[in-house]
């Protein structure tokens, strides 16, 4: 049994043969995916199932993994501090250190192959410094909300896209308009992975028992890295909120590091002081390869947060959708393309927003059980794994065949 046979358990043989019979119009293809980490964020994630799933679909598939020294990840860390809107103080220099560094991986990476997908801008400049004949195709895959970037970052930027072929953004809302044939591919999540495949009830709670986490109290969850857009303060403002009408609530707060992200041990020291002492609030910093912990943890939360003040998709929320459980979250991003009010969970603006609706949830169970199943109906329809590589395979005859206003699958 293939790999991809395993999920026809999950969307049905119809769904698999599809996707198999489409692949086969682009077999034998070398595809190379570049990134700037392999650990930590979903796009490593996302890249850990799609490279093994594209190879077993008869695509000759690599992952390379860009390299610099500290300085560049403090960079790239602002860039996209930047195409989110934040102002950054970057100078002269920090721009041609981007630059240097990528000439020096074009040279590095193994690049030779028929198509080229180069997540996000750490690596966005490979294709001016890689020699012509390397690389039949590129295609420029943004992962971060780009609708209001900061002028000079994103002028920056800009100037690689000519040498793309195609761009893809993970919603409309996100994508600037740029010289080049665009696609919209919202990521997904592999339902059968550690992170979100069923798990044993004696494991899910000898892990609520290890970190000190009482199952028979509701219990409040945000999984996300210790970054100030996913607002771990604000999620702690509003537990306390909470507190004096739940006395027995708790909150864990679980979140790990991404090798690009040189910021994460400075806000989860800011975390970690505005936790103090509260028993009843647990602060985890989880290894990267901690995903049965988290799969555990979100099973047995009552209610799920994810209160980003910006956010690119937010998998933390499919993750949590896919499990049964309604979530709150900030109203910004792909937070809002998966979240519905009264549906899937609450969109909320601020701390005070998000206590309000816990309070809500926890009064009535019913209407949680019914979001929690209404958003894992959603996720299997839209944001599993067996639709994003149908989507990157259309992309893939898309290359082959520009000229083609529908691609008929």
């Amino acid at each position: 049994m293939g790999l991809l046979d395993r999920y026809e358990e999950v969307v049905g043989h119809q769904e698999v043969r599809r996707l198999r019979h489409l692949a086969e119009r682009v077999a034998g293809k070398r595809i190379v995916h570049v990134n700037s980490t392999r650990t930590g964020g979903g796009v490593a994630e996302i890249l850990g199932w799609m490279v093994p799933l594209f190879n077993e679909l008869g695509l000759e598939t690599r992952w390379e993994v860009i390299a610099g020294p500290p300085d560049f990840y403090r960079v790239t860390k602002s860039f996209h501090n930047a195409i989110q809107g934040l102002p950054v103080n970057l100078k002269r220099g920090d721009f041609e250190l981007h630059n240097e560094v990528n000439r020096q991986n074009a040279e590095r990476l193994n690049l030779e192959a028929d198509a080229v997908f180069v997540h996000d801008p750490q690596p966005g400049y490979l294709p001016h410094f890689t020699p012509k004949g390397r690389v039949k195709r590129w295609v420029w895959r943004c992962h971060i909300d780009a609708a209001r970037p900061n002028r000079a970052v994103w002028k920056y930027l800009e100037k690689a896209v000519p040498m793309y072929d195609a761009t893809i953004f993970s919603m409309a809302a996100f994508a600037r308009p740029l010289p080049r044939p665009m696609f919209i591919i919202p990521p997904s999540i592999d339902p059968l992975s550690d992170k979100n495949c069923p798990i044993p009830e004696a494991e899910r709670l000898e892990t609520l028992g290890r970190h000190g986490i009482d199952a028979d109290r509701p219990l409040l969850l945000q999984v996300s890295r210790f970054d100030r857009f996913k607002d771990p303060l604000g999620v702690i403002d509003a537990f306390r909120l909470l507190k004096p009408y739940y006395p027995e609530l708790q909150l864990v707060l679980a979140g790990g590091s991404a090798d690009d992200d040189p910021e994460g041990a400075e806000v989860l020291k800011e975390v970690m002081e505005r936790a103090g002492s509260e028993k009843d609030l647990k602060v985890l910093l989880l290894p990267p390869d901690a995903h049965r912990t988290i799969n555990a943890l979100q099973r047995s939360a009552t209610i799920i947060l994810q209160k980003s003040l910006r956010e690119g998709f937010g998998l933390t929320v499919t993750e949590a959708l896919w499990k049964g459980k309604p979530v709150i979250g900030g109203a910004t991003g792909g937070i809002a393309l998966q979240i519905h009010d009264y549906q899937t969970g609450f969109l909320v603006y601020s701390p005070a927003g998000a206590a309000y609706r816990v309070r809500y949830l926890l009064r009535y169970a019913d209407k949680r059980q019914r979001m929690g199943k209404i958003g894992h109906e959603f996720v299997k329809e839209h944001f599993l794994l067996v639709r994003h590589l149908r989507d990157y395979l259309k992309v893939l005859l898309y290359l082959d065949h520009p000229g083609m206003e529908t691609l008929v699958v």
